[in-house]
């Protein structure tokens, strides 16, 4: 079911309407979907880097307000919904460690949230449950999640600038450069261990990987 659904997050990627699907993802994301808006965002900002910023400013704002959703489900919902989502997480034996910690350390388990592997949503569950003012907690959301989905627009920057290094290269060695990348190139270990083909000059990563995604389905 989950390879299912991350295949189809990357399928999505190289849709018209890629954008709005991401952001649908990223909102889910912050408070119940267990797939991660980076899974479209990667080979989005990868693929066209001059639109990365663009990108992670969509996944910051809609993470935000899933974030909020995420919270009123701790404050409001949380004996029938929060605790069944925690305890789905395998977070369930830790909810008081949770609450005591944010009494203690709120602010800065949200902000260090993204270099932790603790899903988002159960930090915004968790906010909400233990009582975390609201105000600050959107505020630390958006510097975290900003922070966090912002690496990938330099991420992606460098690894155009590589590309157009290896075209004038190609150019200086007399041969036409490549309309895209002949072999795959290995993102860096803090992207991620898949393999994709990144080139700003057409959309063949998001192709080769709905590719990927639709032979591994069928």
């Amino acid at each position: 079911m989950l390879r299912r659904l991350y295949d189809w997050c990357i399928a999505a990627a190289d849709r018209p309407y890629a954008t709005w699907l991401m952001g649908i993802v990223s909102f889910v994301e912050s408070s119940f979907f267990p797939i991660p808006p980076d899974a479209m965002l990667i080979p989005m900002a990868i693929a066209r880097p001059d639109k990365a910023w663009f990108y992670a400013t969509v996944c910051t704002i809609t993470s935000v307000a899933g974030g909020v959703l995420g919270y009123f489900i701790g404050a409001m919902l949380y004996d029938s919904v929060g605790l069944w989502l925690i305890q789905l997480y395998g977070y369930g034996n830790k909810v008081e460690a949770f609450r005591e910690a944010y009494a203690q350390w709120g602010g800065w388990i949200i902000l260090l949230k993204g270099l932790t592997p603790i899903p988002y949503k159960i930090v915004t569950i968790a906010s909400g449950f233990a009582g975390y003012n609201l105000l600050l907690f959107v505020l630390l959301s958006i510097v975290a999640r900003g922070i966090a989905f912002s690496s990938w627009r330099f991420c992606s920057t460098a690894m155009a600038r590589r590309r157009v290094r290896s075209s004038r290269s190609d150019w200086g060695s007399g041969s036409l450069p490549p309309r895209c990348c002949s072999s795959p190139v290995s993102l860096p270990p803090c992207i991620s261990s898949e393999k994709f083909h990144p080139s700003s000059f057409s959309p063949c990563p998001l192709r080769t990987l709905r590719s990927a995604a639709t032979s591994r389905g069928t």
